[in-house]
Parts: structure tokens; sequence; C-alpha cells
């Protein structure tokens, strides 16, 4: 007999905390960049819970796991999912909250009896965060064919390892060939990692677009000179030239609307009396408007041409990724708001700033996210937090929806 599926929270929470504790990073977050030996540990503990769930454990050859849950027919899969690879010192909620909830939902699912109208997978992807490995969300592009494998797999990290390699070093190169579960629709919970959720007093967002991402590496030349004796006027200075560059976004390209980020920045020779020779550092522009993030390319385009002529200086572009904005499936997001009204919490609709994996998984399915609340907008860091009944919250509309479209009645 079919009994309401009740989720369990306080197991979810548990977990959360467990796979928190592995790979502590130097401020104590936890740091598992994708494919190191924590990462490993991170799967392996992963895999133990889903098959203790029942599920059967797959492994594709970008390393992307699946926990399956079989059901009669040939149906597609709901798929359920985020990443379980973080950034440097970073929170327990990121990624991992949106596998694990995955997996809550397929537990209360089967503990009540539930006989699927079609399968559901649960997924991990590979490299989400792209800290050692790039392009970020590199398992979930593979996955929608947007990456070819080959071209992946001999991705050298940002520590000169091959990503192949350690792939089956940390024994997570799989036998399934990528793109082999193509799912129905896809979901994705996760916290927002941004401050309007909470500002607003709000429970769930139900996330119907995400931003565009471009990434760009600039290599700026000039020419390396006593800081004493060299007049301003004859200095070629890369470091001038790249501040140059980070002021120009704040003032032209951010007043427009676009976010525009340095992250990284390196000074070569990276001595206090040299005038800087070189300085390699990058840009990340975002935008929910295409034309828009368009725009901002041109514009940055247009003043390196500019400055390279009048500091005297040599400039380089890489593109490192550059990814479109998304708009997600009106009817996941509909059922995504039915399902927090009659829990009765307060909603909104919600733009994602972070790019996703949902991002990716949109290119072959109906996809939609489903944000809760992060406390004061902090991610990415080991203060990192949603409070236990908000988290509880967003895994139980992400139950509410699943069986929705697995064919129950709620």
């Amino acid at each position: 007999m079919t009994t309401r599926p009740v989720l369990d929270p306080v197991r979810l929470l548990d977990r959360l905390q467990r796979l928190g504790a592995v790979g502590r990073g130097p401020s104590g977050g936890p740091t598992r960049l994708a494919l190191t030996d924590a990462d490993r540990d991170g799967r392996d503990l992963l895999v133990g819970w889903m098959r203790e769930a029942g599920l059967e454990a797959r492994v594709d050859r970008i390393g992307n796991i699946f926990g399956l849950w079989p059901a009669a027919g040939d149906a597609d899969p709901v798929m359920i999912g985020s990443h379980i690879d973080t950034v440097i010192d970073a929170g327990i909620y990121d990624g991992c909250y949106g596998v694990l909830a995955g997996l809550a939902v397929v537990e209360a699912l089967r503990a009540a009896g539930t006989v699927p109208a079609r399968p559901v997978a649960v997924a991990a992807f590979t490299n989400e965060e792209g800290v050692r490995f790039q392009p970020d969300m590199m398992g979930s592009l593979v996955h929608a064919g947007g990456l070819g494998l080959d071209a992946a797999l001999a991705t050298i990290g940002t520590d000169g390892a091959v990503l192949g390699e350690e792939l089956a070093r940390i024994g997570y190169a799989g036998d399934l060939e990528t793109g082999a579960i193509r799912p129905a629709c896809y979901l994705e919970l996760h916290i927002e990692q941004g401050p309007i959720l909470e500002t607003e007093g709000l429970a769930i967002g139900a996330v119907d677009s995400l931003q565009g991402i471009s990434w760009q590496r600039i290599t700026i030349t000039g020419a390396a000179n006593h800081a004493g004796t060299t007049p301003i006027a004859a200095r070629r200075d890369a470091g001038l030239a790249a501040a140059r560059v980070v002021a120009h976004l704040r003032d032209r390209v951010a007043r427009a609307g676009t976010l525009a980020t340095v992250g990284s920045l390196r000074l070569e020779p990276d001595a206090i009396n040299v005038i800087p020779s070189r300085a390699v550092f990058t840009v990340d522009l975002r935008d929910p408007e295409e034309e828009r993030l368009q725009a901002a390319e041109a514009e940055l385009a247009g003043y390196l041409e500019r400055l390279a002529e009048t500091e005297g200086v040599e400039v380089a572009a890489e593109r490192l990724a550059r990814f479109s904005p998304v708009r997600f499936d009106p009817e996941l997001v509909r059922l995504i708001a039915e399902a927090a009204e009659r829990r009765g919490h307060r909603w909104r609709r919600i733009t994602s700033g972070a790019g996703h994996d949902a991002q990716m998984i949109a290119r072959i399915a109906p996809s939609a996210m489903i944000f809760v609340p992060s406390r004061g907008g902090i991610s990415h860091n080991p203060a990192e937090f949603t409070a236990p009944e908000q988290l509880a919250a967003g895994a139980e509309v992400l139950l509410d929806v699943v069986s929705r479209l697995i064919g129950l009645q709620v």
C-alpha cells in the first residue's frame, strides 16, 4: 500500500555534515577540488549512501555518478541532481544539498511504497566548480553534448594534472557512455548563494532563468624596469594597464547593468621595486540578457585595443568559457510554485546569478531549479549557512514536484 511520502530531514542534515567534513581547507571549510583524493572520498561516501537506499550506482566516462531507481517500461527518468566538488574553503551546502536532497526524496518515495510511473535518477556531476579543471559545469556539459568527451578527458588542470588520468587514478573513470541516461526532465535544488530570498523573507525561489556567463583570461605584456629611475612617461607598466581595466569594468561595464569581476590577478616579476612586465588576470562577465552580455564583451574588447595603444603594451585575450542565458521550463517552474503554495511557503520567481548544472541539462531536457535562502547571501565560504527548517522546506517542495512527475497526486 502506498502512503504519503515523508522526507527525513534529520538524515539529510546529518549527511550534509558528514560530507562537509570530507576534505578540510585552510580555514576549516571543505576543499574537494574535482578528482582529488578528497573528491574521491566524497564520491565513495555518496555511492555508499546510494546503494544503502537501494539504488543502482552507475558512473559514466567523465565521472558523473547516477543513482538509478528503475520503473516498469522504457520511459526516460526524472533526473534530480547537482554536484559534490567544491571550491577552496567552501561551505557544506553548495551542490551537496541538491544531490543529498535528491537522494532523500527517492528514499521517502520508496519508503512510502511508491511504484513510479517513470524512473528517477539522482545525479552528481563532475567538476561543476571548475577550480582545478576548466570549464566549470564540465560533467553536465559533456552529458548534454556541449563538449566532446575526448577534449574533456585531455583537459590540463591548474596543477598540471590531466583530467582523464586523474579520473582513472581515483577510480571514477566509469564505463557508462556519456549522455546514455537522457532525462525526461531535470530538477536542481540549491541554496540561493545570494541575499534576495533572505532579504524579502521568502522560503522558496522558483528559478525561471539563469544568467549568461563569459570568462576570459587577459594577458598584458609591458617592460620591467627600475621603480626608482624610470620616469612615468617612459614606462610600459603592465600593472597599471591591468588596474585601468579593472576600473573600466566597474565604471563602464557594471554601470550598464552587467556584473563584472576580476577574481584573479598576477603580476610579474612580482617585486616591490620593479615595474611589472606582465599582468595576467581573469574577467567574469554575467548578465541574464544575451544582448547586454554581448555588448559588455564588445566594450571590453574595444577598451583593450585602445589601452594597448595608449599604454604602449601588448594585450591578448583568451576565452575560457562562454554560456548563454537560460530560460527554464515554464511548466516545471509552475509545479515548483504550486508545491510551495501547498506547503504554505512564501515564494517568488527568481533569476540565478550563478552557473549551475541545470544550465547545461536545459540544452537536452526541460529543466528548472528551486532555491532556498542563504544567510547573508554568503557562499563559497565556510560561513555559508541555511537554517535546517529552510533546508527541509526546499527538500519537501522537491519531493512534491518529483511525486507529481512520476505520477503521484500530492
